[in-house]
């Protein structure tokens, strides 16, 4: 390779260098962002599960669709769950590598949220299934909107179960998918918790709160059937805050790698530019050498 190739591979690279390193930076400055909302939802999704925890408790039944089994002759659905864009690693492919997981063997509808997961179940030959994007303009009003269609599905019987798979924020350097089953929810126990909407806060302070001490009215099963579609909704548009802050997060793990490649990169090209070059140098004294000692013997 001349000279001229290597230098010219180096100015792409420094290049390519620049834009991961923007990218880096704006997804730094978007994380901070994810992690605000998230902070802000919390306190609602804390006084949610206590509730729900009470009223659990404080019933013995409750006529909801979401707590009886669905049709059993009717396929799961399956609320996948991705970021509408790429360069994040393999953030994506995780949680769709997931979605085929769960679906091996299985009859399933699918509610894609996000442009990668709408994309992959359009390569899977089933383009007219439901989608929204993950990055709207209010990511409560599309949680809202996955939520009525899901629940609209499972009361008439179109789906026997409601199942999400999403993106779960381990740590700056970890993110997970995770599957989970919202509904039909479980009859649970006095002594379990049904319902985890937050992190081990929430689930700490529900368990503190004495059993009964709340009075609902008209009654807990009238207010616990007006909570559980509630319930859906946040927990979906907990998993859409919770996916935009992972991405952010593998997006920028992703760049800082490929920033530190690009420059390890242009150090090994620019040693075999200069090899190259004090080669090429070389070789022109010899011959400029080897031509004056021509003459001379001439």
């Amino acid at each position: 390779m001349t000279v001229k190739d290597l230098r010219a591979r180096i100015r792409s690279l420094k290049n390519t260098q620049q834009i991961t390193k923007a990218m880096k930076q704006v997804a730094a400055a978007k994380i901070r962002r994810a992690e605000l909302a998230q902070k802000e939802a919390r306190p609602y999704a804390d006084t949610l599960a206590e509730m729900l925890n009470d009223l659990m408790s404080a019933v013995s039944s409750v006529d909801h669709p979401f707590m009886k089994p669905g049709n059993p002759g009717a396929p799961s659905g399956v609320i996948l769950m991705s970021a509408d864009k790429g360069l994040a690693g393999a953030f994506n492919s995780n949680v769709l590598r997931a979605g085929d997981v769960f679906a091996r063997g299985k009859n399933v509808e699918w509610y894609t949220v996000g442009v990668k997961a709408r994309n992959h179940v359009r390569r899977m030959g089933k383009t007219d299934r439901p989608t929204w994007p993950v990055n709207a303009p209010s990511k409560l009003d599309v949680a809202r909107d996955v939520a009525k269609r899901v629940s609209d599905d499972f009361t008439n019987g179109k789906i026997s179960e409601i199942v999400l798979i999403s993106s779960k924020l381990i740590s700056m350097m970890s993110q997970k998918p995770e599957t989970h089953r919202l509904v039909p929810i479980e009859p649970v126990s006095l002594n379990s918790s049904p319902v985890t909407l937050s992190p081990s806060k929430g689930e700490s302070e529900a368990s503190k709160t004495p059993k009964g001490a709340v009075e609902f009215a008209p009654s807990p099963e009238f207010v616990l059937s007006r909570l559980l579609p509630k319930y859906l909704e946040f927990t979906i548009f907990s998993a859409i805050l919770e996916t935009d802050a992972a991405f952010y997060a593998a997006q920028l793990l992703a760049m800082n790698n490929a920033t530190d490649n690009a420059g390890k990169l242009i150090d090994e090209l620019t040693i075999q530019m200069n090899n190259a070059r004090q080669a090429a140098i070389t070789k022109e004294l010899l011959e400029i050498v080897g031509g004056a000692e021509a003459l001379v013997n001439g």
